[in-house]
């Protein structure tokens, strides 16, 4: 997919309007400055942004119901702001980054308000597990744990009816066979757009089989 393609994408198959598609050059100008001083996304990547990460981010939206205004969306290890900062602009959702790294949290708080979208995201400057635990409609992870350990930090944040949204590359069949013998969950792999080997696990969790109880997973729809 190239640089065009990627925009058009966006434009015929989410239906992204001009005042939002500005709204992403204004960040792409934003994440280019800033990967002159920090290392947000590979350098190799600079000159594919739009197919390689704000494309790649967009895709989860195809795989859920839009029409959820009260939607909850958590972001874990949030980065350079893929998939969660492009999901916050493309919706009205509230959108939650968790992030670790101090200059990272620096980066995401001027993103937000450089994109003004303060309103309806937040920036939680954190280790998860540090988080006050909270039910959420999705949950987004980009390159952030092994799924074992995702499922163990994050389970607590989602319920039967959660949709866990989890880009995994070419491992994604082989990691959820791995762990659905201790999770219990309905999980199916949807290959990425950007990438043809590459897969993204789409599902609800339920919790763990055996030994160490549901780990958070049933509530109420937030």
């Amino acid at each position: 997919m190239t640089e065009t393609e990627a925009k058009e994408w966006l434009t015929t198959s989410l239906g992204v309007s001009r005042e939002t598609m500005e709204s992403l050059d204004a960040f792409v100008a934003f994440l280019k400055r800033e990967s002159a001083s920090q290392n947000l996304i590979a350098a190799s990547t600079i000159e594919d942004i739009w197919s390689r990460h704000i494309v790649d981010s967009a895709q989860l939206l195809t795989f859920m119901d839009q029409s959820r205004p009260e939607t909850k969306w958590l972001d874990l290890g949030s980065g350079a702001g893929f998939p969660g900062l492009i999901i916050a602009l493309l919706t009205n959702f509230e959108v939650t980054l968790v992030e670790s790294r101090a200059r990272r949290i620096e980066y995401l708080q001027r993103a937000v308000g450089m994109l003004d979208i303060g309103g309806r995201v937040t920036v939680m400057g954190m280790p998860l597990e540090r988080m006050k635990t909270a039910p959420f409609s999705v949950i987004s992870a980009r390159a952030f744990a092994p799924l074992p350990k995702l499922f163990e930090l994050a389970a607590r944040f989602s319920h039967n009816n959660t949709l866990w949204l989890l880009p995994k590359g070419r491992n994604a069949a082989a990691e959820w066979d791995d762990v659905k013998t201790v999770w219990d969950g309905a999980f199916s792999v949807k290959q990425s757009i950007t990438d043809a080997d590459a897969g993204i696990l789409v599902g609800t969790l339920v919790g763990k089989r055996t030994g160490g109880g549901n780990a958070g997973a049933k509530g109420q729809k937030p």
